[in-house]
């Protein structure tokens, strides 16, 4: 058991301040966070969980409190429902540091932190809140990543310096705006995926379905999503891009793809397959080309078509109307890359570098079928 020190009682004070509702205290060990949650007036109720067994038989036999019920729990995996006040001292201890399961934190101290982060906001009601408590040990700026990546809003209430080697900081965390606006679309799960100049997007669960979220960066001061709404509407008629399933203000929500970006498939399949999924994003761009739409970034596309029952291209938001689309000829740029060109000529593709370049520049001067399948006949 974690008996109380300078971290149980900076925590205990903010519990005091802050507890309201039903209360869940992770990692209870002593107990004395579930105690000060339960001597609050407005806590009505307090579940005290911890991973050890021998922690909670201990807390049963020593404390009496009708507002406190204890259970055996690893983080939320026993754990049902959501409450108003959610209390966590974590271990925050680099596991080199000490083999103690009260003390480790994980490999760099913070993982356990990030494990529950990842899970909290299931556990947590709409305007509940979060008492956390980290040590400048466990990394302080890794953890506002998470937090951050997590759509959490922050900020330290209590901070005190230990030992003339160590902060410890007690965070008051909050549901963001955006996540609340998720939750009510009622989106679950919500994990953030990856992070550009531009936008971020996250997955999530949406009537039994995986899906997408981007949302332009908060700090950005000029729109792209909704020039990249605009034109999904437009080309998902096409059956091209993921599908619009909902807008919202500054975000929309669209079917997840899954599949390998195209370098990856083209080294793991052969060449008809290859072939075949070239044909589909050359027809795409063709498209494209006709509907005067300039995709950009088709000659450096890698992370930018994703395989996988089909080829969808992906982020649209710097596409633009224009009277010289270049989808088609900067894809032939991409197929005669140093990038792509090595991984085909493996997989037994001859493409004449001279006779495409040339056969491009015709096609710009006129996207007629005939010059198009010029350029599509070479991958035979």
């Amino acid at each position: 058991m974690y008996e109380p020190r300078e971290d149980s009682y900076l925590l205990e004070k903010e519990v005091k301040r802050f507890a309201i509702g039903n209360v869940l205290d992770i990692g209870t060990g002593s107990g004395i966070q579930a105690l000060a949650a339960a001597g609050c007036r407005k806590v009505r109720s307090v579940l005290a969980v911890d991973i050890d067994r021998g922690v909670i038989e201990a807390c049963k036999a020593g404390i009496r409190n009708a507002k406190i019920t204890f259970l055996q729990s690893d983080l939320f995996s026993n754990v049902k429902g959501k409450f108003d006040t959610i209390i966590f001292n974590p271990p925050y201890l680099p596991l080199d540091q000490v083999p103690n399961i009260a003390l480790d934190g994980g490999k760099h101290g913070y993982e356990l932190t990030k494990r529950f982060l990842d899970s909290a906001d299931e556990h947590l009601k709409t305007e509940g809140k979060i008492l956390l408590l980290i040590s400048s040990l466990t990394k302080k700026d890794k953890v506002e990543q998470f937090l951050k990546e997590d759509l959490f809003d922050f900020r330290i209430i209590s901070e005190q310096y230990v030992g003339g080697f160590e902060n410890l900081y007690v965070y008051m965390i909050l549901k963001s705006d955006f996540l609340k606006e998720l939750e009510r679309l009622m989106i679950t799960g919500i994990k953030k995926l990856a992070s550009g100049h531009r936008g971020e997007i996250y997955t999530g669960i949406w009537k039994g379905k995986k899906v997408a979220i981007k949302r332009q960066l908060p700090a950005l001061k000029f729109d792209t999503i909704t020039n990249e709404i605009k034109v999904l509407k437009k080309i998902n008629k096409y059956k091209i891009g993921p599908k619009l399933l909902l807008v919202k203000n500054k975000c929309f929500i669209y079917e997840f793809i899954s599949g390998d970006f195209i370098e990856k498939f083209a080294e793991g399949h052969d060449k008809k397959q290859i072939k075949k999924v070239l044909l589909d994003v050359f027809n795409q761009c063709f498209i494209l080309d006709k509907l005067k739409l300039n995709k950009e970034e088709m000659h450096h596309p890698y992370k930018h078509i994703v395989v996988g029952k089909k080829a969808v291209l992906l982020d649209f938001e710097r596409c633009k109307p224009t009277s010289d689309p270049k989808n088609v000829s900067q894809f032939c740029q991409y197929i005669i890359s140093s990038r792509l060109s090595e991984i085909m000529r493996n997989k037994g593709f001859r493409i004449d570098k001279n006779k495409i370049i040339e056969l491009s520049k015709q096609y710009k001067k006129d996207f007629s079928n005939k010059n198009f399948n010029a350029i599509t006949d070479l991958l035979s």
